[in-house]
């Protein structure tokens, strides 16, 4: 894992609950934690991906000037690279986790979309002819 923050790509998503995103994302995805403030924030790795999880009470929590709360569950997401997504998607449902749709093929793959805990999109991707 780089530690120069200069070599990592860094995404931020609002999260409802710092532990349970945590834990979400070390033991199901493969992240590894570098750094907890929790309830407030924490950061995670996967290879040169740096995920930003802040909660309500962090600094990127707090309203904005027309009283707008950043708030989770979007649909822009991080796109993680699978190389058997049934085998995937067959283990994280024995775990118990949501996901908004089925795998979808596509010219490009498959894909299906994860919901960590807060509601936030994990795409997990299968490239054509992998």
């Amino acid at each position: 894992m780089p530690n120069d923050l200069e070599d990592m790509v860094s995404v931020r998503y609002m999260v409802d609950d710092v532990e349970a995103a945590v834990d979400f994302y070390t033991r199901h995805l493969g992240f590894t934690l570098r750094m907890s403030a929790a309830p407030a924030f924490a950061d995670v790795a996967r290879g040169r991906l740096r995920l930003l999880l802040s909660g309500p009470s962090s600094s990127a929590g707090r309203p904005m000037p027309d009283g707008t709360v950043p708030a989770p569950g979007g649909w822009n997401r991080i796109h993680l690279i699978v190389s058997d997504i049934a085998a995937e998607v067959d283990r994280l449902r024995a775990a118990g986790l949501t996901f908004r749709n089925d795998i979808v093929t596509g010219p490009g793959g498959q894909q299906i979309l994860l919901e960590d805990p807060a509601g936030n999109v994990v795409e997990l991707f299968q490239p054509a002819g992998g």
